[in-house]
């Protein structure tokens, strides 16, 4: 249990860092088309990429844990918490495989 509130909270974490991160971004898309071609190239660079690929590997991870803890809340799969949350992230990290070979 502790392992999946630690996991929960930090991808929250990240997850509310990107959003003020993408308002940031959107804001400066406003200045007009070259502002939008500046962004454009800089999505190119790989700690953006790298940056993309953690977001989209913490939604996975934050939802998949989120639908677990609704579950057990309703009182579905109570005693059986530690097994629900392996199950839930290994089909997390097959998500991320085929997002990474997508991607990349």
């Amino acid at each position: 249990g502790g392992w999946a509130f630690a996991l929960n909270r930090v991808t929250a974490i990240g997850l509310t860092v990107y959003l003020f991160l993408h308002l940031a971004a959107l804001s400066l898309l406003a200045r007009g088309p070259g502002s939008y071609d500046n962004f454009l190239a800089l999505t190119e660079n790989p700690i953006i990429k790298f940056g993309e690929w953690a977001v989209v590997a913490a939604v996975f991870l934050h939802g998949l844990n989120g639908i677990r803890i609704i579950l057990t809340s309703f009182g579905v799969g109570v005693t059986r918490q530690k097994q629900l949350f392996y199950s839930f992230m290994i089909i997390a990290v097959l998500i991320i495989l085929i997002f990474t070979i997508r991607m990349y």
